[in-house]
């Protein structure tokens, strides 16, 4: 079983479209554990494995491991039952070049997920540009916006999430691609 691939699966049907495999989320977007058991052929040790292995930690059960969910990235309307938190001064996003101009006129946007993702250091968010192309870093002003009344959310496994992001909290981060890998 290729792991990385299987939880690339689980991801998508948790966050995406579990129509594909015919499963069911509730209104916090969790799945019954057996149900994707039955949908993916894995094992429940299996399914444990990959929840508590993901680099990411994309995934949480609930305490008696009968229900699991995507902790973020959701492209479908769930409430994850966020809960709202001050971020720390600064915060990072991790995007491609390609998507700069866009960017810095229109600000961080969430395409086609609930919320813009927010790394708490530039390293992770230098991981995240890498997986759209060059990668390129911005530093965003999260202590501002709060301040301006911008509601921030802290997932599960460490994103900061929020709406949007204006072009004015924006500042592109120099990173040395070099020293950072």
């Amino acid at each position: 079983m290729d792991r990385t691939k299987t939880g690339r699966y689980i991801a998508y049907l948790l966050r995406h479209r579990p129509d594909a495999a015919g499963l069911t989320l509730d209104e916090h977007g969790w799945a019954k554990t057996e149900d994707l058991l039955a949908v993916t052929a894995l094992t429940m040790e299996e399914l444990e494995k990959i929840v508590r292995t993901d680099e990411k930690q994309r995934y949480s059960f609930n305490a008696d491991k009968t229900w699991i969910r995507a902790n973020q990235g959701h492209s479908i309307q769930v409430d994850v039952e966020l809960t709202e938190k001050k971020p720390p001064a600064v915060l990072f996003h991790g995007t491609a070049v390609r998507f700069r101009e866009s960017i810095e006129a229109q600000g961080l946007l969430p395409g086609k997920r609930l919320y813009v993702h927010l790394s708490p250091d530039v390293e992770t968010a230098l991981k995240v540009g890498k997986r759209h192309g060059k990668p390129m870093v911005y530093r965003v002003n999260a202590g501002r916006m709060y301040g301006d009344g911008v509601v921030f959310y802290l997932s599960e496994n460490g994103v900061w999430l929020t709406k949007t992001v204006s072009p004015e909290y924006l500042e592109r981060e120099q990173t040395d691609t070099e020293q950072l890998k």
